[in-house]
């Protein structure tokens, strides 16, 4: 056992379960006195030496009764009820004594005497005080009825049993009333020790009529009746288990259960006892094959009705158990066949904390979510604002491999969960998923409500768990999400970029054209009417020849060096054969300003060459037409990451990069060159602070 499950433990005592001290201990003492004289005269009911087996089992059921009232005593040592359950076993010793020895009076005393301590106990229940004025007066009314009977009845021995009967029968109607009232309202430890009592007075009920019932069907056991009676030892054991608040608070699932196999059992019985019996065939004949017959067709009986009859028996006794609020597994079960349903995140952990304060009678629910080492309070039951919680790594690291946890374990690893609650005990149950903490559990309860069970924290610690396969699933559907809506977005970006290069590539065609035709095609067409003129003048005036050959000499290589420039801007020969850097250098050469070229040698893919060539060629241009007079610019390009990186920046007027102007045709042009090879491009640019054109393009898949 670790160090924080020792200080859980510790912590989860309530005040009144703090074991008590010697002055405690002291205050037990009278109640273990009165236990030891009952246990004696319980024994010395016993010196007959010809015992029945009723008188027997009753003896030891009696003396039973003494340490079950020093257990309680001692366990509760400042409640009236450890001296009441005593006395209840005084009376029944003095009966017993008095029956070995032949005082009718004193059997008869006695006898009313335990019927009526035994109803004040039962109206005390569970700390043995009258609290109310009804209480009082009904046990007060039980003692004057117990003593008139016992006066009447006197040394008459056959007035006394049926007037004992009529008392026990009245008291106990009574007292069975009382103490359903009492469960209703009863506070959560309070009801558990009296679901203690109400357990062991059911078993004892169903012990006597399974007792009852086998002696009908099979003639066994020899003594029913004594076996009933010794069932009722399960009462005094009842009462000390509730007195402890280990145990106390355990008796829920018990009790569920056992209601539930009472009830299929009185099923069978009764089943057995219809079909058996009541078709007049008895079981103690020798028609064996009868008998099998009958109890076959019992057996098919109690099965038909086994199943809706442990559906109601599972509901009555959830509702007797547990009262208005739920098992703590129906938080869990809710929880779980939401999952599947279309319920924003935000309403179902609402509704989580809610189910959880119900069935478990929290003083407060929570669910705090989070990541990346932050996390924040997203629902409370009842509303405690927003609040934000930035763990260190260390406290990261602990708490996502913790498990459900208490009030020392957070004052050491998350303090500040225990802010504003002061008195309270705090379980805490880390989300996790993969190791990741995505967010916490936290419940809690007053100092004096019922300790955390083991079934709470084992329904903490799975609702811990389907929470964080939740969250990380909300979390890939919000990375799914966004993934496509990227991807969307870059299809629409996609499909732009084609129908902008389908139009760049015509209209460079069309400028082609019209640069042919007004530049290169006009030359070539002036040349041939010259070189008519020129064979005209051959014959007729051949001194006027040689200017014109010089002429159409400059026309021709006026037109080749049109046809040269056009080339070069379609695809500059110097790229191919020289490499990038050359060919930056040759273009910065023709710039209208000063440009600096810092660029590697190196030789790489064409189509990366390419795209930073007419990438740095446009903004160049661009700078020389916008950044105004005195300007210079630097042209870089790096082979850096496996990536071709190059800048071109300028020192001239700038531009708003944000508006209109940073989404011009030269910029789009631009990016959409780099973006066909899988390159990124950036702009940036303000009034009067100049302009960097970056970008970036991968040199391998």
């Amino acid at each position: 056992m670790n160090m924080s499950s020792t200080l859980d433990r510790i912590e989860t005592q309530s005040p009144a379960a703090t074991p008590p001290a010697a002055t405690g201990h002291a205050r037990a003492l009278p109640a273990i006195v009165v236990a030891v004289i009952a246990i004696g005269l319980a024994a010395f009911g016993a010196v007959d030496t010809d015992l029945s087996a009723v008188r027997a089992v009753t003896v030891a059921v009696a003396i039973a009764w003494g340490p079950a009232a020093a257990a309680v005593a001692w366990q509760r040592p400042d409640e009236p009820a450890g001296l009441l359950v005593a006395g209840l076993a005084l009376a029944g010793g003095a009966a017993l004594a008095a029956d070995a020895q032949g005082s009718e009076v004193a059997r008869a005393f006695a006898a009313v005497l335990t019927a009526a301590v035994g109803f004040h106990l039962a109206v005390g229940l569970p700390d043995g005080r009258l609290r109310t004025r009804v209480r009082q007066v009904l046990v007060g009314g039980a003692y004057v009825a117990a003593a008139t009977v016992a006066g009447v009845a006197g040394d008459d021995t056959s007035a006394l049993r049926p007037g004992v009967i009529a008392l026990a029968t009245a008291l106990g109607v009574v007292a069975v009333a009382g103490f359903a009232d009492r469960c209703r309202r009863a506070s959560v430890v309070d009801r558990s020790r009296l679901q203690w009592f109400g357990w062991g007075v059911v078993v004892a009920v169903l012990v006597g009529i399974a007792a009852w019932v086998l002696d009908a069907l099979v003639s066994w056991p020899q003594d029913p009746g004594a076996v009933a009676v010794a069932g009722t030892a399960l009462v005094p054991l009842s009462l000390a288990l509730g007195a402890s608040d280990r145990l106390a608070v355990r008796v829920d699932r018990l009790l569920v259960n056992t209601i539930v196999a009472g009830g299929i059992i009185v099923l069978v019985g009764a089943a057995y006892l219809l079909v058996v019996v009541g078709l007049g065939t008895a079981p103690e004949t020798d028609e064996e094959r009868a008998l099998l017959g009958l109890s076959m067709i019992a057996a098919a009986v109690a099965a038909v009705f086994v199943g809706p009859v442990r559906t109601r028996l599972d509901e009555i006794a959830h509702r007797r158990v547990y009262g208005e609020r739920r098992s703590p597994e129906e938080a869990l079960e809710t929880f779980g066949s939401r999952m599947s349903r279309a319920v924003p995140m935000d309403e179902l952990l609402l509704q989580l904390a809610e189910s959880l304060k119900k069935s478990m009678q929290l003083s407060a629910a929570q669910v705090w979510t989070g990541g990346d080492g932050v996390v924040e309070l997203a629902v409370s039951v009842p509303n405690r604002g927003t609040r934000r919680i930035v763990p260190t790594a260390e406290e990261l690291a602990v708490v996502s491999r913790a498990r459900v946890s208490g009030n020392a374990w957070v004052q050491v690893w998350l303090p500040a969960l225990l802010d504003g609650r002061d008195g309270r005990v705090v379980r805490v149950a880390p989300v996790t998923h993969s190791g990741e903490l995505l967010g916490l559990l936290v419940v809690e309860r007053t100092a004096d409500g019922a300790p955390f069970t083991e079934d709470e924290e084992r329904v903490l610690t799975e609702l811990a768990r389907q929470v964080g396969l939740a969250l990380h699933n909300v979390r890939l559907d919000s990375a799914l999400q966004a993934s496509l809506d990227e991807l969307r977005t870059q299809a629409e970006e996609l499909r732009a970029s084609r129908a902008r290069i389908v139009a760049s590539g015509d209209q460079a065609r069309r400028q082609i054209e019209r640069n042919l035709h007004d530049g290169a095609q006009q030359h070539l067409v002036a040349l041939a009417v010259k070189l008519g003129l020129a064979r005209q003048l051959l014959d007729g005036d051949p001194a006027v020849l040689a200017p014109m050959l010089e002429e159409l000499r400059g026309d021709a290589q006026e037109t080749l060096t049109q046809l040269r420039e056009l080339a070069h801007g379609i695809y500059p020969p110097l790229l191919m054969d020289r490499g990038l850097a050359e060919a930056l250098r040759a273009a910065a050469n023709r710039s209208t300003l000063p440009v600096d070229v810092v660029a590697d040698g190196g030789r790489f893919p064409g189509e990366v060459e390419a795209a930073v060539y007419f990438c740095c060629l446009e903004a160049m241009q661009n700078a020389g037409k916008h950044a105004g007079e005195g300007a210079r610019m630097t042209v870089t390009v790096t082979n850096e990451d496996d990536e071709l990186r190059f800048e071109v920046a300028d020192d001239g007027a700038g531009f708003d990069a944000a508006g209109d102007a940073g989404r011009g045709h030269g910029f789009v042009n631009m990016a959409d060159r780099v973006g066909a090879i899988g390159g990124r491009i950036d702009i940036d640019s303000s009034p009067g602070g100049g302009t960097r054109v970056r970008g970036r393009l991968p040199l391998s898949d």
